[in-house]
């Protein structure tokens, strides 16, 4: 998918894209924008031997202009909610004069509010058959289930820096013994596309799942997604989809795209993603999410 406003043959008299005379983008301003983090708000910095998470300032300054207008500023992603309130705190999302924030963890199944962490919305599953079927493909995978607050339990240590928190090392059956609401399988020694094989041949029953960059597996209650997460924060918000601005990167953000009144893609998103999207802006490296967000509200 190409952006028509960057084509350089336009005409910006004529064309209707590009004239704010005609441009539905100009037409219609957000009131609730969902933002994935990482990949959107997020990007990764290499230097001095480590990789650090950065926010540029243009970013911030971008969506800090989105509250000021008054719109709700709805973080959307898989981490789980220990891991998001550092990134809210960065950007600066609540403070004096501001409510708290609503926020999606979990791709979905957690919704909570911010400052303090207040967890109003979460859905459980079994997770047992779908994790058991997966084992037995691949049987040194690695398991995680969010220990709120704290971590997560694991089945064995995930690679340095993939999970935020401690990493408690538990015994399967105790891993799964209870309802949870989200389940993370990783397997180091298989790609994303063998973890898009194996999920399209397990079915999955009774469960949902989202395949990421790597081979990381999602595991979710069936019909959970950040979209139902987000429907949850627009019914408390008196809003619908149609008030929705929706701005990610990944397979977890098709879901949100499809509800969303307008769902835009990153450009570093892969062809999945973008296809999906009514639109694309720049990689999260040029600053993709501050264009976005000022064409509203610049």
């Amino acid at each position: 998918m190409t952006d028509p406003v960057t084509d350089p043959v336009t005409d910006p008299v004529t064309d209707p894209v590009t004239d704010p005379a005609t441009d539905p983008v100009t037409e219609w301003t957000p009131r609730l924008v969902a933002l994935d983090i990482d990949g959107t708000i997020l990007k990764w910095i290499d230097g001095g031997g480590t990789t650090r998470e950065e926010i540029s300032p243009a970013v911030k300054a971008a969506v800090g202009r989105a509250l000021d207008a008054g719109a709700h500023v709805v973080l959307a992603s898989g981490r789980s909610p220990h891991g998001m309130t550092e990134v809210a705190d960065l950007l600066e999302l609540h403070g004096p004069g501001r409510d708290r924030l609503w926020i999606v963890a979990s791709n979905g199944a957690v919704v909570f509010r911010y400052p303090p962490l207040d967890v109003v919305h979460e859905e459980k599953f079994d997770a047992r058959p779908a994790v058991e079927a997966i084992l037995d493909r691949h049987p040194t995978a690695l398991v995680a289930i969010e220990e709120r607050g704290v971590g997560y339990r694991v089945n064995s240590h995930f690679p340095e820096g993939e999970l935020s928190g401690d990493m408690i090392l538990t015994e399967m059956g105790d891993l799964l013994a209870n309802e949870v609401s989200r389940v993370i399988i990783r397997d180091p020694a298989s790609t994303a596309d063998d973890f898009v094989k194996l999920a399209a041949e397990l079915g999955l029953h009774g469960t949902s799942y989202v395949v990421g960059w790597t081979a990381w597996l999602d595991l979710a209650p069936v019909g959970v997604s950040k979209a139902s997460g987000l429907q949850h924060v627009a019914d408390q918000l008196g809003l619908t989809a149609d008030d929705a601005l929706a701005v990610g990167d990944g397979r977890n953000d098709l879901e949100m795209f499809a509800w969303a009144h307008r769902g835009v893609a990153m450009g570093q998103a892969i062809e999945e993603v973008i296809a999906a999207a009514d639109d694309v802006t720049g990689s999260v490296y040029e600053d993709g999410l501050a264009t976005e967000l000022d064409k509203f509200f610049g």
